[in-house]
């Protein structure tokens, strides 16, 4: 039963979202985790709905592929070595780089919460990650941006 009720809302969700007029096959993420399996989790939560991806493991290669990859959407882990997920969110923001930054963390307090947010980012997801919880995320994000971009025409 479980099953079928997430096929369900996984085609009721696509379908609300292709009345916008949104194809996910163009939406290009980015995934940034210092943790392979984490990553490789996240990729096929993400494939099976037919987004890109692209990938780093650190703070320092985020930034570089946000310059060369020019994401839709962030989805970026705190702890990690070289430049953690609130430095580049506050970095990106400081630049002037508004796309969407998703934090995925164990950290789960509220401060944590807060300090994620505080430095830009526009969600927090806390791990163990729920697939329905990062999609739902990803995709009401990438509305809002569809949404920001129909209007300013």
């Amino acid at each position: 039963m479980q099953l079928e009720n997430n096929r369900h809302n996984r085609t009721t969700y696509m379908r609300n979202f292709e009345e916008l007029g949104i194809d996910f096959s163009t939406i290009k993420v980015a995934v940034v985790d210092d943790i392979p399996v984490n990553t490789l989790l996240i990729e096929k939560f993400l494939q099976a709905y037919k987004f890109q991806i692209v990938k780093a493991s650190n703070g320092r290669q985020a930034l570089e592929v946000i310059e060369r990859e020019s994401p839709d959407v962030l989805l970026l882990d705190v702890m990690m070595p070289e430049m953690n997920g609130f430095e580049v969110t506050k970095h990106l923001r400081d630049a002037g780089n508004n796309i969407p930054v998703i934090i995925m963390s164990a950290l789960n307090s509220e401060s944590d919460i807060r300090e994620g947010l505080s430095a830009g980012a526009d969600d927090f997801v806390t791990k163990p990650i729920i697939r329905e919880r990062l999609v739902g995320s990803v995709m009401n994000n990438v509305a809002y941006l569809t949404l920001v971009k129909q209007n300013k025409k």
